[in-house]
């Protein structure tokens, strides 16, 4: 197996809060292979964000470390590690700047990194835009003029326009309703299949990732509590909280609905 594209060991972090410390992420270790589909699952507090922010550079880790291809990643990113990974986030009308044009937004990330010449990096803003099913001549209009599935659509244009290899999506068809979140899903899933790229999904939701993962991590209070394949995830969970996760997710076929059955009657209350 090659080495893999991504590696986090160890990591923790910690916060202050007056005067008090508070462990957001305990010892946090998983690899992430090229082209593969990696879940992290929790609810709110869980710590997936946080592991996400570490991986991004966004935060440095308390302690453990997060290789990229290899390379030990410094606390303070350099231009050529934020070109390697990028982040689309959950909320893309807030991720979007009002003030800046569709193309002006796709555009700013090859300006940045001086991708191309001037000329031709409008031309490649309209490659992006077609490539995740949107018109060309969308790049003249405002965010807003869009709507959340477009919107959607622009946020995960604007993080390929780098060619990273490693996409970090943070919650990234929450606010989305069911039929715009299963279209921008199978785009996903596409782009990964035909660009080759390396995904870090992160969702509260185990539905959202039945399709789309091949490993599920499932953390609780800061901790990893159970790592799979998805199809062992859904098949025979292990760990009380994955179960739980899996009670209170839609269920699409007669086995689930059996096991969601069984898991219902065996996890307690957690209020």
């Amino acid at each position: 197996m090659s080495d893999p594209v991504l590696s986090c060991r160890g990591i923790s972090k910690s916060f202050r809060v007056g005067a008090h410390t508070v462990q957001a992420v305990r010892e946090f270790s998983v690899d992430v292979a090229a082209g593969e589909c990696l879940a992290i699952v929790g609810e709110s507090g869980s710590g997936k964000s946080t592991v996400a922010n570490m991986i991004l550079g966004v935060i440095p880790p308390s302690d453990g470390e997060i290789r990229y291809k290899g390379e030990a990643l410094p606390a303070r990113r350099k231009l050529r590690h934020r070109k390697a990974m990028q982040l689309v986030q959950q909320n893309p009308l807030s991720s979007l700047n009002s003030s800046r044009s569709v193309g002006a937004s796709i555009r700013l990330a090859l300006d940045v990194h001086k991708i191309g010449s001037r000329g031709s990096r409008t031309e490649r803003v309209g490659e992006l835009l077609s490539e995740v099913g949107l018109a060309p001549n969308l790049a003249g209009r405002p965010p807003r003029a869009l709507s959340g599935g477009q919107m959607q659509r622009v946020a995960i244009a604007r993080a390929r326009a780098c060619d990273s290899e490693l996409i970090v999506l943070d919650e990234p068809t929450s606010a989305l309703d069911v039929i715009v979140q299963a279209r921008i899903l199978r785009l996903l899933n596409d782009l990964r299949r035909s660009r080759g790229l390396t995904y870090v999904f992160i969702t509260h939701d185990l539905a959202v990732v039945r399709n789309v993962a091949h490993r599920v991590v499932v953390m609780c209070e800061g901790s990893l509590v159970e790592m799979a394949t998805t199809k062992e995830i859904f098949s025979n969970p292990r760990h009380q909280y994955t179960r739980s996760l899996i009670a209170a997710s839609p269920v699409v076929t007669k086995e689930e609905q059996m096991l969601r059955e069984q898991l219902r009657a065996n996890v307690p209350d957690r209020d």
